[in-house]
C-alpha cells in the first residue's frame, strides 16, 4: 500500500524540544493585571502540574546523544494513506466543506459511520440519531461527561488510564474513583500475554456507590494493549445494568487488534441501553492531528451528548470530516484495514525482538500499538545522579531519564502521578497504585521502520547495565 512517509522521521521531535512545545507545565505563572491585582482562576483549570514531557524534553536536551529518538509518544511518524489524504485536498476545493458543517456533523460522515459499523452491532445503526461527530475522542468524551455527570457524581476508571480521563471527568465536578488493573505475578522475569492484566471483579463492585454514575472502559487498552475478553466485557456490562451506571467504551484503537475483538454494546440489548462507543478517525487513519471522532450510541444516550458538543464548540473540522468519510467509504475496498492490522502487528514484532534480545519481558500487546516493557533487570548506578524532581519520584521515572540520557530513546513512565503534596501530574497511575507500574516503560511503535531500527540499536546499549541470572 503506498504511503507517503515523513521527511525526516526524527526531526519532527528534535524540532518540537528546540521549540519549546514540551516545555514545564509547572512554573508559576504571572497571574496579575496591569495594575499588579492577582488575577484567580477557576480552581477545574488552576492546578499547575508538571507533565511528564517536561521532564522528558529536558533529559533530551541534555542528552549526549542525539538526536533523541522519540518511541514514548503516540503519533505516527507516517502520514495517512493516500486515498485519505487526496480526499482531504479535494475537501478544501468544495464551497461547502470550508463552512460550518452540522453540529452532530456532516451527513456523509454519520451514514459512512453507520454503514461500516452497523455489521459490528448487529443491527443498522441510525445515521441521524445514534451517531455524533465530536472534534477527536477526547472531546467527545468530555461531551459524554459534561451530558450525565453532576457536582460530586463518581466515575469509575481502571488503572492504568489515559490521562485525559480525569480531566474531563474533574471539569464537570465528578470525582474519579479508581480501580486497578493487576499485572501478572511473573510479569518482572517473563514475557506474558496482555491479557494477563486482570480486574478483580469483586474490587470493581466494592468500588460501586450510589453516587457511581459513569464507568470508563478502554480496549483495546492504553498502555497496556490489553483487548478485553467477551467475559470480562459481560461481567463488567452485567454489574452496569444491576446498578444503572453508562458505560464510556473508549474504542479508538478498534481496527488494531491482534486477537478476537468484543464490543461491550453488543452484548445484550439491556447493556447498549447503559454504552457509548468512542471511536476516533485520527487512530483508524493516522492522522492524529485531525481531530475528527465520534461517539456511537442508543438516542437517549447520544442526543445529550450533541447538546453538550454544541455548547462546547458548536461543530467540528468540516473538510477533515469530509476526508474521513471517504476513508471509510474506501477502506474496504482499498484493503486498508487488513493491511493496517498485519503492518502494525509486524512493526510490533520487529521492535519487541529488541527485548527478546536483551532478556527484558514486556506485556506482549493484543492490540493497540503500545507496549509494556518491564526494566527490573536494568541496573542504574548506584551513584548516578538524577536531578532532585526525578529523584524524588518512582523508579520508571528514572528508567525513563536513564534511557535518554544513556541511549538517545524517550519512554513515557506509566506512574507519572498526583504527588499530594508537589502536584505532580497524572500520566497513568495514582500513588496509592503507582508501585505496580515503577518498573515498566511505555513504547510507541507506530513509527517507520528505519526508526525502530535505530531504536533498537541504541536500545542494544543497555546491555552492559542488565543483571545476569
Amino acid at each position: 500500500m503506498r504511503r507517503i512517509a515523513a521527511s525526516n522521521p526524527l526531526s519532527y521531535f528534535h524540532s518540537r524540544l528546540k521549540a519549546g512545545s514540551f516545555a514545564p507545565l509547572n512554573r508559576p505563572m504571572a497571574l496579575t493585571t496591569a495594575l499588579g491585582r492577582p488575577v484567580k482562576p477557576a480552581k477545574r483549570v488552576s492546578g499547575q502540574r508538571q507533565d511528564v514531557w517536561s521532564i522528558v524534553n529536558e533529559a533530551a536536551i541534555a542528552s549526549p546523544v542525539q538526536p533523541i529518538i522519540n518511541m514514548g509518544q503516540g503519533f505516527f511518524g507516517y502520514n495517512p494513506p493516500c486515498f485519505v489524504i487526496d480526499a482531504a485536498k479535494e475537501a478544501l476545493d468544495k464551497v461547502d466543506c470550508n463552512q460550518y458543517s452540522p453540529t452532530k456533523g456532516r451527513p456523509r460522515l454519520r451514514k459512512a459511520l453507520a454503514d461500516a459499523y452497523s455489521p459490528f452491532f448487529e443491527r443498522n445503526l441510525s445515521p441521524e440519531t445514534e451517531i455524533t461527530i465530536t472534534t477527536g475522542a477526547n472531546e467527545g468524551m468530555l461531551c459524554a461527561f459534561m451530558a450525565f455527570v453532576e457536582e460530586g457524581d463518581e466515575v469509575i476508571v481502571f488503572e492504568p488510564f489515559f490521562d485525559q480521563y480525569l480531566s474531563n471527568i474533574e471539569m464537570p465536578g465528578g470525582k474519579v474513583v479508581y480501580v486497578p488493573l493487576h499485572p501478572p505475578l511473573n510479569g518482572a522475569f517473563e514475557t506474558s500475554s496482555a491479557s494477563e492484566w486482570k480486574v478483580d471483579m469483586k474490587e470493581l463492585e466494592r468500588a460501586i456507590t450510589p453516587r457511581t454514575r459513569m464507568i470508563v472502559l478502554n480496549t483495546p487498552h492504553n498502555p497496556i494493549g490489553k483487548v478485553f475478553s467477551r467475559d470480562e466485557l459481560l461481567a463488567i456490562g452485567d454489574l452496569c445494568v444491576k446498578h444503572n451506571i453508562i458505560i464510556l467504551s473508549d474504542e479508538v484503537y478498534d481496527r488494531l487488534y491482534y486477537v478476537p475483538f468484543t464490543r461491550i454494546a453488543t452484548l445484550s440489548p439491556e447493556i447498549a441501553r447503559l454504552t457509548l462507543t468512542v471511536g476516533s478517525a485520527g487512530k483508524n487513519f493516522y492522522a492524529t492531528g485531525w481531530r475528527v471522532g465520534w461517539l456511537i450510541g442508543p438516542e437517549h444516550l447520544i442526543s445529550y451528548v450533541s447538546t453538550a458538543h454544541t455548547r462546547i464548540c458548536y461543530s467540528s473540522v468540516s473538510p477533515l470530516q469530509e476526508a474521513a468519510a471517504v476513508g471509510f467509504e474506501k477502506a474496504d475496498e482499498m484493503g486498508f484495514w487488513d493491511q493496517s492490522k498485519k503492518e502494525m502487528l509486524l512493526k510490533m514484532k520487529r521492535f519487541n525482538e529488541v527485548w527478546d534480545e536483551l532478556g527484558l519481558p514486556y506485556s506482549e500487546p493484543e492490540g493497540g500499538y503500545f507496549v509494556l516493557v518491564n526494566l527490573k533487570k536494568v541496573c542504574m548506578p548506584a551513584n548516578y545522579e538524577f536531578p532532585h524532581h526525578v529523584a524524588d519520584r518512582p523508579r520508571d521515572f528514572k528508567l525513563s531519564w536513564f534511557l535518554i540520557k544513556e541511549v538517545g530513546v524517550a519512554a513515557i513512565p506509566p506512574t507519572d502521578s498526583i504527588d499530594p503534596v508537589a502536584s505532580f501530574y497524572i500520566e497513568f497511575y495514582t500513588p496509592g497504585n503507582a508501585h505496580i507500574a515503577e518498573n515498566y516503560l511505555r513504547f510507541a511503535v507506530c513509527k517507520n521502520d528505519d526508526v525502530l531500527e535505530m531504536a533498537k540499536e541504541r536500545l542494544r546499549g543497555l546491555r552492559k547495565f542488565i543483571a545476569q541470572g
